[in-house]
């Protein structure tokens, strides 16, 4: 695993030492080794985690003549089977890295060679005799990939923070992205955080040549086409069986030492087991636990690594494990406020002390419909179909817009937003399901200026156009589908990206071998969920390998007891809210002291938000200060 960044111009030179610069920022992805290539207005930085071929992967790394260079990030799993059509066709390679399986399917198959890769991986390939760059990010965003366009020139990094070093490039506030990230604590892609800066969208390419824009390409995207052929229940059981222990199985090459997380519940458990299955005798297998009753999984996890002999590791996380935020400021780039990030940090940290590479068991809830709002999603349209036209909507409406908000009741339990949600569409349904706050709400705690430059903007419309976009047969199915396009890529992705990498682990998620992804589309939606029994195929797939107490037991979240240390050791964390310079800069202080005032005497649960504002104060005191972000040598 790497870190990649570079540019290409078609105007003024970029300085001398800028690419040297934009590669230091990434040292934590890659503290192995570096290397750089410059040519006539085109410059690649690579940073190298040394993963496989130890001795032979250096990069950017050349074809046989020098005219194509690739700096890349990722794990191609397939490339063994790759390089021997290769040297079948002629091609003669000088390392064993899946790197210079790249150079040499590029030379065959051009921009399309990203449809052959099973892989996570982001990637730059500059062809020289074409003055062309190629950048691509795998089908599910595993790796990330941003680039900033200015004029003619175009700046791309993994990380924000490499592109910011530019000195072409500006930092505006991107208000847009801001509105964005209150309403799902994470900005969605394409946009970032600022203004003319980009995420490369999974299953995308983008192809730049100087004169020319960039032009951004689609190459694959979930699908949901149930069952074609006939296929039985068992024959999809079978299918799924094989498929996932030949996932696993990819994921196991590695020369250094490689291990797994693990929480006791069915996904994490399924891969730790079919990692024993595919030969490792004794998987090195780490968890985080809290002392709070109810959010700790360590004994669950413990029991699981004792059945398969692990060699296990635990860490607690307490309170004071907050001191992180900075941290996860510098290393996020963004606004970001999954609360998670928190113990996925710890629990990277832990596993890196044993291994440098770690399987997970992320993606299985999107895949599998293992989320409990798919059989609200699904019960909800039942109930809509009954409801008699617009003036059965009408008074669902009317009634939610009456009934108490109840913060105090988990949020599946609140009537309001059922009833809300059965007067309106799905689409819109489905997205105040799945985000924090309303518009209302947003205007509420912004400033009065900001909202004002928001000029109306409603997050909500970019999100239809998503959910729109999904040719599904059913409402579980489509929301699966957009989870996959969002929530997974741009935040649960992005999540155990940065915070693995913050230690320079590799983390690999078997669960999301696009052809195990595939697969899923075609299973039918009862099938995922049967009844309220959720992953319902893949429990069955499991069934014998993985125990019964795993599979059958109670769907745990990685959830942190935010609410209950906002009220006790965090008091004065969240009290300092108020007297922070950006949150005073960009929310109305009135508004804030409400919410602290509100979750201190119990009256609401305001977590999430204050959550949101002391992450969005934490970034925006390190990269909008008035001296710009300080950006090299990242944060202990």
């Amino acid at each position: 695993m790497c870190g990649i960044a570079g540019y290409i111009d078609g105007e003024a030179p970029t300085p001398p030492g800028i690419l040297q610069a934009m590669t230091d920022t990434l040292v934590h992805r890659g503290p192995d080794g570096q290397g750089f290539h410059v040519g006539e207005g085109v410059g690649l930085g690579h940073r190298r985690l040394s993963i496989v071929d130890l001795k032979g992967g250096a990069q950017p790394m050349a074809n046989e003549d020098g005219t194509i260079h690739v700096a890349f990030n990722g794990e191609i799993y397939n490339h063994l089977e790759l390089r021997d059509d290769l040297v079948d066709r002629g091609h003669v390679f000088r390392s064993r890295s899946d790197t210079e399986v790249l150079l040499h399917l590029y030379e065959e198959e051009g921009e399309r060679l990203v449809e052959r890769l099973n892989g996570m991986f982001a990637f730059a390939i500059y062809d020289a005799r074409r003055r062309r760059l190629l950048l691509a990010r795998d089908r599910l965003g595993i790796k990330p990939l941003y680039y900033a366009l200015r004029g003619d020139r175009l700046v791309f990094g993994s990380e924000l923070k490499a592109i910011l070093v530019h000195p072409d490039v500006p930092r505006r506030l991107e208000m847009t992205a801001l509105s964005d990230y209150l309403s799902f604590l994470y900005v969605p892609a394409p946009k970032t955080i600022f203004q003319d800066i980009y995420k490369l969208s999974p299953g995308h390419t983008l192809v730049k040549t100087p004169g020319t824009p960039p032009q951004v390409r689609c190459y694959w995207r979930p699908r949901f086409d149930p069952c074609p052929g006939g296929r039985s229940l068992e024959e999809t059981v079978e299918a799924l069986r094989s498929l996932l222990t030949t996932s696993v199985h990819r994921r196991l090459m590695s020369d250094v030492p490689l291990g797994a997380f693990l929480s006791g519940g069915v996904d994490s458990s399924a891969v730790v087991h079919l990692m024993v299955e595919a030969g490792v005798e004794t998987p090195r297998t780490t968890t985080i636990g809290f002392e709070v009753e109810g959010f700790d999984e360590r004994p669950r996890a413990r029991r699981v690594a004792e059945a398969v002999g692990a060699d296990h590791a635990e860490r607690l996380v307490t309170p004071d494990a907050l001191s992180v935020v900075d941290a996860l400021a510098y290393h996020f780039d963004e606004p970001f406020a999954d609360v998670s990030a928190v113990p996925t940090y710890y629990l990277s940290q832990v596993t890196r002390e044993r291994v440098t590479v770690a399987l997970s068991g992320d993606g299985g809830d999107e895949t599998h419909a293992g989320y409990r709002r798919y059989w609200f999603e699904g019960l909800e349209n039942r109930f809509r179909r009954w409801i008699p036209g617009r003036p059965g909507r009408a008074l669902a409406g009317l009634l939610g817009s009456f009934y108490p908000r109840a913060h105090w009741l988990p949020r599946r339990f609140r009537a309001r937003t059922l009833l809300l949600n059965l007067a309106d569409d799905p689409a819109h349904a489905f997205y105040r399901s799945v985000t924090q706050m309303s518009e209302g709400d947003k205007k509420r705690l912004l400033a009065p200026h900001w909202v004002d430059a928001l000029k109306g903007y409603d997050a909500s419309e970019a999100f239809r156009k998503i959910y729109e976009s999904i040719d599904a047969p059913d409402p579980v199915s489509r929301a699966q589908g957009v989870d996959l396009l969002t929530y997974l890529t741009d935040d649960i992705l992005t999540k155990v990206d940065r915070a693995s990498m913050a230690h320079s682990l590799e983390v690999r998620v078997p669960l999301l071998d696009h052809e195990a992804v595939e697969l899923a589309g075609r299973i039918p939606a009862a099938w995922k969920l049967n009844g309220r029994e959720h992953k319902y195929v893949l429990k069955k797939a499991l069934r014998g390998r993985v125990p019964d107490e795993v599979l059958d037991g109670p769907k745990k979240g990685f959830e942190v007891p935010l609410k209950h240390w906002f009220r006790t050791d965090l008091v004065p964390l969240v009290e300092s809210l108020c007297d922070r310079e950006a949150v005073a800069a960009h929310f109305r202080p009135e508004a804030v002291k409400r919410l602290v005032r509100e979750h201190r005497s119990g009256l609401a649960d305001h977590s999430v938000a204050l959550w949101t504002l002391l992450m969005f104060d934490r970034w925006a005191e390190r990269y909008l200060a008035p001296t710009g972000p300080r950006l090299a040598g990242g944060v202990a």
